[in-house]
């Protein structure tokens, strides 16, 4: 649980299963992006900030997910992602993790608990706030 704001990002019936949808909240120059995420019918939501080097995911908009629907991909390295996770499974940043968001529904209105600011997030993954698996250095 953090202290950060939550925000209504998107309707759950937006959302394809397995699907994603990015978000950004919010203001100023640098305001915070995100994504949700549903697959199987679970709700999941990510920072979109790769671990490797804090670029986002997606090149295109709301392209999270592979071609087989199955692992999240960053575009820009190819690192692959655990959906339930946010675990890399391969790529440059094997081992660490997608910095994870609270997040639910109300009825059809998705939330997430998100920082006001992209910085705060790329510290947070910096930090490894829970980005490293168990086990590794």
């Amino acid at each position: 649980m953090t202290d950060w704001p939550r925000w209504q990002v998107c309707q759950l019936s937006q959302l394809g299963d397995p699907g994603a949808r990015g978000f950004e909240v919010g203001g100023g120059t640098w305001p915070f992006r995100g994504f949700v995420m549903q697959q199987s019918g679970e709700l999941k939501a990510y920072a979109n900030i790769c671990p490797h080097l804090s670029h986002p995911l997606d090149m295109l908009p709301d392209e999270f997910f592979a071609e087989d629907g199955k692992v999240l991909r960053c575009m820009s390295h190819g690192a692959l992602f655990v959906p339930d996770s946010g675990l890399c499974l391969a790529g440059p940043c094997v081992g660490e993790s997608l910095l994870t968001l609270e997040c639910g529904s109300d009825g059809d209105q998705v939330w997430v608990r998100a920082p006001e600011t992209l910085q705060e997030g790329i510290e947070r993954v910096r930090e490894g706030a829970g980005t490293k698996a168990p086990g590794r250095a």
